[in-house]
């Protein structure tokens, strides 16, 4: 069995990897997000491109540590039309996030990428579409009060395994991505690399 290594902290991330049954090791990647985002940006690149590109350089900065290892690295953005969407910094801003997108859809993109020796071996985005609600002012507010500043940590204002469900009205997409590891991808692209059996 191959060594496998999840780069992230990400506490959802690491319960799906447990979940599925994956021996892995996580070691997180301190890269500077906005430094890797800003140049793809500046050429144009898509929102999922920007997260495949995250992810990519998540990967590529732990096996560069770590050349033996199969390693995993994962990250999302999140797009309402071509503007992307970064964490809120205070609970304001998360509920100016979640004006924005009330009763629109928006875009998680969730790039997924595996590095070995120092390139990367397999990469993949998984794009789900999130249509939320018309949100009141009064929902908002008892919403914020319910979630609490965890939800500063999530891209959307939202953990959708908690009370941000209550946001929603449609998703187009699965699970996994919208928790930010597509399972269902990442999988089969460990299948094909022989990091796991098949």
């Amino acid at each position: 069995m191959a060594r496998l290594i999840l780069a992230s902290k990400s506490a959802s991330r690491r319960s799906l990897m447990t979940g599925a049954g994956l021996y892995y090791e996580a070691v997180t990647a301190d890269i500077d997000e906005r430094a890797v985002e800003e140049p793809l940006l500046a050429r144009g690149a898509h929102p999922d491109a920007v997260a495949r590109g995250l992810a990519e350089a998540k990967a590529l900065h732990v096996s560069l540590k770590h050349p033996d290892a199969y390693v995993i690295g994962s990250d999302q953005t999140l797009s309402l039309g071509e503007r992307i969407f970064h964490k809120p910094c205070d609970m304001a801003e998360a509920a100016d996030h979640i004006r924005a997108f009330s009763g629109k859809t928006h875009h998680l993109n969730c790039g997924v990428a595996v590095a070995n020796d120092g390139k990367v071996v397999w990469s993949d985005v998984s794009i789900a579409r999130m249509t939320m609600r018309p949100i009141s002012e009064a929902f908002l507010s008892r919403y914020l009060d319910l979630s609490g500043e965890g939800i500063l940590q999530s891209v959307g204002a939202y953990q959708f395994e908690g009370p941000g469900v209550q946001l929603f009205e449609r998703i187009d997409g699965d699970y996994f991505t919208i928790l930010g590891l597509p399972m269902l991808t990442l999988l089969p692209g460990l299948r094909s690399l022989g990091a796991i059996d098949g």
